[in-house]
């Protein structure tokens, strides 16, 4: 399995350049049909490429995976909030909605956007969902890791083995919040209590992923973690990695659930204790939401090592839908815009 994906990533890697995309390439969809059975959009060669400042971006074509823009899109870069969608995929996946979650004091403490639990508090864990996904809380996210695997370290390793399996070959996780892990506070990915030793660059992940595909380093009893070296290079603080590439995939992914679709859309909510005493209000941090773009949601993040970082589903008028991802950008809401702006000038559907 590692190696099918380190061939996908590799091929990526080879076709990919940092330019408006020119010729038809395509994200690596699960269910991807032959571009032939869906529409295809053409591009206006006299249309010149944006100017966009983020350190990297991708725009996609959600239906079939048609690369549309493309900037730095392996470079591995932190990615602060937008981590919640991986929490947010793991818990849908595993736990049912309706779940009562009690909220420990090591999740009420959690610094950073929260939504003020309070330790002992009992709420549901769709309320908690609709936390991480609108209003980036990450008091929510801790205790929906807590609930799920007892503990936070043991959730990021299920978090690292849910990477690997949706082939998301850059991505390091280390917390399910994506706030930085200062250094007396690291663990690795996979090892519980374990001091971590940094977090890995593309070149370095690959490299140490290769090893572990043609067996030289992967030895029984290992974890994902442990085999994909996901513990080299060291740093100041931990934080969560990935790529736009990888984030496409997980962006994508995401989206296919159904709550997903429904929470990131929603611009404000109130969610309750479940025994009603306690009311969390909250807006959704996604501003272009309010925009001219008929924007369908997905997720905000920052953090002063990450900067400025969003995804965005954003539908054209005649109900073609983009998929776009900018990491560090000076403005996330102003160049996403002009990308999605570009790529509805510049393309066609036929």
């Amino acid at each position: 399995m590692i190696a099918t994906l380190l061939s996908l990533y590799a091929a990526g890697t080879l076709s990919f350049s940092n330019t408006p995309a020119t010729s038809p390439h395509t994200m690596p969809w699960n269910d991807q049909t032959s571009l032939e059975a869906t529409p295809v959009p053409q591009r206006n060669p006299a249309e010149i490429g944006p100017v966009i400042k983020a350190k990297s971006a991708i725009a996609v074509d959600l239906k079939n995976g048609l690369i549309l823009y493309e900037k730095n899109i392996h470079d591995a870069l932190p990615i602060a909030s937008l981590t919640k969608l991986m929490t947010g995929v793991i818990i849908l996946e595993e736990n049912n909605v309706k779940e009562t979650v009690e909220v420990s004091k090591n999740a009420a403490r959690t610094e950073g956007s929260k939504i003020w639990l309070a330790p002992g508090e009992d709420i549901s864990v769709e309320s908690l969902l609709y936390g991480i996904l609108i209003p980036s809380a990450n008091d929510a996210a801790v205790a929906l890791a807590e609930h799920n695997a007892d503990s936070v370290e043991k959730f990021v390793e299920k978090m690292n083995n849910k990477a690997l399996e949706l082939g998301l070959i850059a991505t390091t996780f280390v917390n399910p919040t994506g706030l930085n892990e200062p250094p007396d506070n690291q663990v690795l990915p996979g090892k519980s209590g374990s001091p971590a030793s940094g977090t890995p660059s593309t070149q370095e992940t690959v490299t140490t992923r290769g090893k572990a595909a043609t067996g030289e380093t992967a030895q029984a009893g290992q974890t994902a973690a442990e085999i994909l070296g996901l513990n080299e290079t060291p740093s100041k603080r931990l934080q969560n990695y990935s790529t736009a590439y990888d984030l496409t995939l997980l962006a994508r992914y995401a989206y296919g659930k159904s709550f997903v679709r429904r929470a990131v859309i929603k611009k404000e909510m109130e969610v309750s204790s479940t025994d009603e005493k306690t009311i969390h209000k909250f807006k959704n941090t996604n501003e272009l939401l309010d925009s001219y773009l008929n924007v369908l949601g997905l997720k905000t993040g920052t953090t002063d090592e990450a900067g400025e970082c969003l995804i965005a589903i954003i539908e054209n008028e005649q109900g073609h839908d983009i998929l776009t991802v900018v990491l560090n950008s000076p403005d996330r809401y102003r160049e996403t815009k002009i990308l999605a702006d570009w790529v509805f000038r510049a393309y066609k559907w036929n």
